[in-house]
């Protein structure tokens, strides 16, 4: 799972405990990121471990996060994703690995007032909510790394719960950095 939580932190950037949610097609489309984004982060992940995070365009709507444990770059991992801006908010999504699903994941961000990059996540809980109330379309899915569920509700359905003010809390942060000084 190390793998996984190493992906997440780059992207999610995030951790999941094993607990994910997916999307059958990817949820936004491809824009220019924030150029605030762009840059070396650093960060302490839930065991206390440092973690380097350096975020660079490969062109102009996809990005590639290399993310490994401090003192040891030959651990490196590298991930390529998408954003998008709906809304006020900025989204992050990316194809996870086969032995994953090989679906999308989606993924809130915002670089704060106080230049930190702050990452979120989709609650599973409240998403498996929406699922059971017919307010999202998808199916449970288990993984190597643990259950979640599988979103297939086409991209403006999720927007529109996602935008829902009543959903506000379903984005929890699980992640963040400061841009390291140069």
């Amino acid at each position: 799972m190390k793998a996984w939580r190493v992906m997440l932190m780059a992207l999610s950037f995030l951790m999941l405990n094993g607990c994910l949610v997916t999307f059958k097609q990817a949820p936004i489309v491809a824009q220019p990121a924030p150029k605030q984004l762009l840059g070396k982060w650093t960060s302490k992940d839930a065991w206390g471990q440092a973690r380097n995070l350096t975020i660079r365009a490969i062109d102009k709507t996809r990005y590639e996060a290399v993310v490994y444990p401090k003192g040891e770059p030959k651990s490196r991992e590298r991930y390529t994703f998408i954003v998008a801006r709906h809304g006020s908010r900025w989204y992050a999504s990316a194809v996870l690995p086969a032995k994953l699903g090989g679906n999308y994941t989606l993924n809130g961000f915002e670089v704060n007032d106080n230049g930190e990059l702050v990452v979120y996540d989709l609650d599973l809980d409240q998403v498996k909510q929406a699922v059971g109330q017919s307010t999202l379309s998808g199916d449970p899915v288990e993984t190597s790394e643990g259950s979640g569920v599988q979103i297939n509700s086409p991209s403006a359905t999720v927007f529109s719960y996602l935008d829902d003010p009543a959903n506000s809390d379903v984005f929890v942060e699980v992640a963040r950095y400061q841009r390291v000084a140069k």
